[in-house]
């Protein structure tokens, strides 16, 4: 593998972990002013209308013709539309914390995923050092005095099937790289999320008469700049990025990466909202990140999921 573009991956993947760390800000300060649906319709027009400005200029070259489009819409419905929707429903009926509890399952979901449907091999020094850094963002939360309320099923099990769709879109993307570009991917997902999203928000709000609470939210720069934020940048450069990284770098490997987001967005509640950083705080980070650094240092050398990408792929076409 070409050590450049591996060494590139490794670095995005921290970045898009920093990005979405920060994007918990900035969907704090949209929510203020709009509706979670609509903010999810903004967020994705935002990504939608800026890389289709490189698209119509020809500086993106999409080339969709003879390509398994079924595949992609698969890929699409795991995420944005799976995830986004068991999200926002799941929160509705559970707290944040545990969806962040929940989140934080997701590498040991797509490691499973992956081993199942791309044959990804992983030693047990990775496998402990990815429940290492599961057990760091748990740790965080229980020592916050936030728990699993196991009553409240309904909501526990939408956010766990966010873990699902996370999981199946970073195996399936993965498996995808070889037939579409990472722009492909990208643009296809962004732009039925947008679609999807927005029909069903225009829709709920004609309904109930409040279709002047969608336009609201338009009139705050303070919304405003929190859109690009998650649009532009939470949004559609670490889709971009995240197919790229999963065309160099094994599932299991990145998605623990996710977690690093936790260290992330602690840090910036307690910089910019004032929020308090204690010791068991240090401890949860150190254990995530030295999950991290032990799932990508203790893999197997000159392993290929090459056979494990086309298996998925037979699967697919076979409706298996």
């Amino acid at each position: 593998m070409n050590r450049k573009g591996l060494k590139l991956a490794y670095l995005l993947a921290v970045l898009n972990a920093a990005i979405i760390g920060l994007s918990f800000l900035f969907t704090k300060k949209a929510l203020g002013y709009a509706h979670p649906l609509d903010t999810l319709t903004y967020r994705f027009a935002a990504s939608f209308a800026v890389m289709s400005i490189p698209v119509a200029l020809g500086w993106i070259k999409l080339k969709y013709r003879g390509k398994p489009l079924y595949k992609a819409l698969l890929l699409a419905a795991m995420y944005p539309l799976g995830f986004f929707t068991f999200q926002a429903f799941g929160l509705q009926a559970a707290t944040s914390a545990e969806g962040g509890i929940m989140y934080a399952f997701t590498p040991v979901v797509t490691m499973v995923f992956a081993s199942v449907f791309l044959k990804e091999a992983t030693t047990v020094l990775q496998k402990l050092s990815i429940s290492l850094s599961v057990f760091g963002v748990v740790f965080i939360f229980l020592m916050m005095g936030e728990s699993i309320d196991l009553s409240n099923m309904k909501g526990i099990f939408l956010l766990f099937l966010t873990c699902l769709a996370f999981a199946g879109y970073s195996v399936l993307a993965r498996s995808l790289t070889k037939e579409f570009s990472p722009a492909e991917i990208g643009y296809f997902t962004i732009a039925l999320g947008f679609a999807a999203f927005l029909i069903v928000s225009l829709t709920g709000h004609a309904v109930s008469g409040t279709l002047d609470r969608f336009f609201a939210p338009i009139a705050s720069g303070t919304f405003l700049v929190s859109i690009f934020y998650l649009g532009v940048m939470s949004s559609l450069f670490t889709t971009l990025t995240a197919n790229y990284i999963l065309s160099k770098m094994e599932a299991s490997k990145m998605s623990v990466f996710t977690n690093l987001s936790t260290v992330v967005s602690m840090a910036a509640g307690a910089m910019f909202l004032g929020e308090e950083m204690t010791v068991y705080h240090l401890i949860g980070s150190v254990l995530i990140i030295a999950g991290v650094v032990g799932t990508n240092r203790f893999g197997r050398t000159g392993t290929s999921s090459a056979s494990g990408r086309w298996k998925v792929n037979k699967r697919i076409e076979e409706g298996k």
